[in-house]
């Protein structure tokens, strides 16, 4: 078996402190040794199906110890694990069923239901017995001996998992078992992550953000500490009962944490123990920034910036924020970033490019999407131009990630925006998250905003903004405040209130812009 692999971190817990907390779940905790005990029941159970190696097993269920043993069990067999949210809707589990083939799927009652629906033909597992001739880890547990060996090879395929595009249907991403290791191993590095650490297992565990919580706690023998952010009062009360000490969360979760009754969040020194937050996935405002400083007083903010195609490209030191709060950082360690611009050079300070990931932590590719995969994963020929490639040496694959971004005179990054996503009009090249940061930063009471283009006879595109907000704004009102800080070629000519905007994936981390360009031109 490969070091390089979650299997052997969970062998090594076993060893060096079977004793020590591994997953808090509520009122119920599981030691390392407990841990490991039921992951190779689970493991042995799968094992003995004798699916062929490289299989696709699925696992859509609520938040749980049960998930993580399950998680960790198909990691610790041949097998491909792909996690499937709670939150879709029947076609798209359906679609990521038939897309990767998906031959086992592990649930909970709660979302047997959703499975007849679909009238999935293939086996199910699920956690608690169900009454139906369906194996049950609660059986697995009483028949299955805990013996387990296995013989993972770090380039194997571990996961796929999968993100949402503009077509509503998600595509997979392949990641191996050495991806895991390595983005545990380089998280746990520039975040020093500690032995008596608590992690918050706030994050649904369906994307590499929130996978990556569970190998930093097996990696540094941490604890892992379940919640689901529902009601903020609750999710106070999980970091002060739970003890965290690190706080991974998405920008809508330090959103949900402040927004309402303020009487309901704790007194900061009720907050103390948490020492690292850590935020990916969309725009921190100057609001959140304001509220984590205010509230987490103990506490560093690490904002990060990653890609669907790499684990991550970028973090911004905590030192710095306050110097530049709109960056994105510099590369993590291991990872060089080239900002590239149209004739295949390297851009100058504070001019726009692509941002090109080379080195560590890129993932495999796209599943069955060759066209996808050849876009995103490129020779390296494309840095020619920068990189010295003398030599006839293997070609490497770099991300050529489709940001736009620029860095100043220091080094810094800065996103611009999303290669598709680029507004042309007047003869400008625009950045709708310029508009947006402008928003967030000089209008408080905005809570959430899109700014997209539709076309326009007279001009290139219209430029359209459409926010929500507590209540909704003059436009006048608006239109005033953005041009007192952009030019005027960056002023929205339509503007439109909604209570509530639609979103791409489940999670609530992407506008879905689509969508609001269909409203605004039927109303036209």
């Amino acid at each position: 078996m490969s070091i390089n692999c979650i299997r052997a971190l969970i062998e090594k817990a076993n060893r060096v402190c079977p004793d020590k907390i591994a997953v808090i779940d509520g009122q119920k905790s599981l030691t390392y040794g407990q841990l490991f005990q039921k992951i190779n029941k689970v493991a042995r159970y799968f094992s003995e199906l004798k699916l062929d190696s490289g299989s696709r097993i699925g696992i859509y269920s609520h938040k749980s110890s049960e998930q993580i043993v399950a998680i960790l069990a198909m990691l610790s067999t041949e097998y491909v694990f792909v996690p499937i949210t709670r939150l879709l809707k029947p076609d798209q589990v359906e679609h990521i069923i038939n897309d990767c083939d998906i031959q086992c799927i592990i649930t909970d009652k709660a979302k047997i239901k959703s499975i007849d629906e679909i009238n999935y033909k293939g086996k199910i597992v699920t956690y608690e017995a169900v009454g139906r001739d369906i194996v049950s880890f609660e059986e697995i547990y009483k028949c299955c001996g805990d013996d387990y060996e296995c013989n993972i090879m770090d380039f194997q395929n571990a996961v796929i998992t999968y993100s949402f595009g503009v077509t509503g249907f998600p595509r997979g991403i392949v990641i191996t078992h050495r991806n895991l290791i390595d983005s545990a191993r380089v998280a746990s590095n520039y975040l020093a992550l500690k032995r008596d650490d608590v992690i918050s297992g706030v994050l649904p565990f369906i994307l590499d953000y929130g996978l990556n919580q569970i190998f930093c706690a097996i990696y540094n023998n941490a604890t892992l500490a379940l919640h689901s952010l529902v009601l903020p009062a609750d999710f106070f009360n999980h970091l002060i009962n739970d003890k965290v000490t690190i706080l991974p969360v998405m920008p809508t979760h330090i959103t949900q944490m402040f927004e309402g009754d303020t009487k309901r969040i704790p007194n900061p020194k009720h907050l103390s123990n948490v020492r690292i937050v850590t935020s990916s996935g969309g725009k921190i405002t100057p609001k959140m920034l304001q509220d984590i400083e205010e509230h987490f007083t103990n506490a560093k903010f690490y904002s990060m910036h990653g890609l669907t195609e790499a684990f991550r490209s970028t973090y911004l030191d905590p030192a710095q924020l306050k110097i530049r709060p709109n960056s994105i950082g510099k590369p993590i360690p291991g990872v060089e970033i080239h900002v590239l611009n149209e004739a295949g050079n390297e851009c100058r300070p504070r001019e726009t490019g692509e941002l090109i990931h080379r080195g560590g932590y890129i993932y495999k590719g796209y599943w069955k999407s060759k066209e996808d995969t050849q876009k995103r994963f490129q020779s390296i020929q494309i840095l020619k131009n920068i990189v010295n490639l003398e030599g006839d040496l293997t070609d490497e694959i770099v991300v050529s990630s489709g940001d736009f971004v620029y860095h100043d005179e220091e080094g810094y990054l800065y996103f611009v925006s999303r290669k598709d996503d680029m507004i042309k009009s007047g003869g400008f090249r625009i950045s709708p998250y310029e508009i947006e940061s402008v928003v967030y930063e000089q209008m408080p009471l905005i809570t959430a905003c899109a700014v997209f283009s539709i076309e326009n006879e007279k001009s290139e595109e219209e430029i359209v903004i459409v926010y929500s907000a507590q209540k909704e704004l003059s436009k006048n009102e608006m239109l005033f405040e953005l041009k007192e800080h952009l030019p005027n070629y960056m002023i929205p000519s339509i503007v439109v209130y909604k209570e509530k905007l639609p979103y791409i994936s489940p999670n609530g981390t992407k506008i879905d812009k689509g969508v609001l360009k269909k409203e605004v031109l039927e109303l036209r």
